[in-house]
């Protein structure tokens, strides 16, 4: 089969561990939800979910009544995703996001969980105005450690006494200026955040890190197995058997013009 990648990311090794990631906070989805009906409570959602991986926020979706197509180029991913929402109302597209393959003008929401910052943002803009019917929404959201939580604190001054030069990427900037430079694709910014705590094992947590994907321990590499497992038995010294752990969704939303 022909291999399809968002640019250099390629999450074979990453999916198993998917499942330990917290999912989105669930009053930011029903807000969204609201949003992308646009003041029609009756309105069946037909959203296409660019980047799905293992269908966290695709089951999100379909909890909510929404028609969903998941779009992930990745086959290791894919495949949990299919195995994950077996019989609901979803279909799932190999084809990455700058190229979903999908028909124009077709969907009432195009939504990215964790992925508009894997592959060239204005191509994905460009790619979702494509996708949209007339005044509907693009939504791009990420799940964010909060780094003044203790636990967090502590993991991320374990991770760089070993990555000194260690930084987390286009994933934790402000979406509005990469939108607001496509002002003729989209309008009408909303911009959503919510907190919310997530009870993990010590076991579970180091799992939730092997699901990252950086250029500093490439569990590929004999040296980024190693550089990783140094920093997981540390992470194991330093904190409790399990805690409650602060995230924070943060989500971008735009309207068609």
């Amino acid at each position: 089969m022909e291999k399809l990648v968002e640019q250099v990311w390629d999450y074979t090794k990453h999916a198993k561990f998917y499942s330990y990631r917290p999912n989105y906070a669930p009053k930011t989805i029903d807000m969204l939800i609201t949003l992308a009906k646009s003041g029609d409570v009756n309105k069946n959602l037909k959203v296409a979910d660019i980047g799905a991986g293992t269908g966290n926020l695709s089951i999100m979706l379909l909890e909510r009544s929404c028609e969903v197509v998941s779009v992930e180029p990745n086959d290791a991913m894919r495949e949990i995703g299919i195995e994950r929402t077996k019989g609901q109302n979803i279909k799932w597209v190999r084809a990455t996001g700058i190229d979903s393959t999908l028909e124009d003008a077709q969907f009432d929401w195009v939504t990215f969980g964790s992925s508009f910052n894997v592959m060239d943002r204005n191509e994905a803009l460009e790619e979702s105005y494509r996708l949209l019917k007339r005044n509907s929404y693009f939504s791009c959201m990420w799940n964010h450690r909060d780094l003044n939580d203790p636990i967090q604190k502590i993991a991320e001054d374990t991770i760089i006494e070993f990555v000194p030069n260690y930084t987390r990427g286009t994933r934790r900037e402000d979406q509005r200026p990469i939108i607001e430079s496509r002002k003729d694709l989209f309008d009408n910014i909303v911009y959503i955040e919510e907190d919310f705590y997530f009870h993990q094992s010590i076991e579970n947590y180091i799992n939730a890190w092997k699901s990252v994907k950086n250029p500093y321990w490439d569990l590929e590499t004999k040296e980024g197995t190693e550089l990783f497992e140094k920093i997981s038995l540390k992470m194991s010294e330093r904190l409790p058997k399990e805690f409650d752990i602060k995230y924070t969704t943060r989500c971008w939303s735009a309207k068609k013009k």
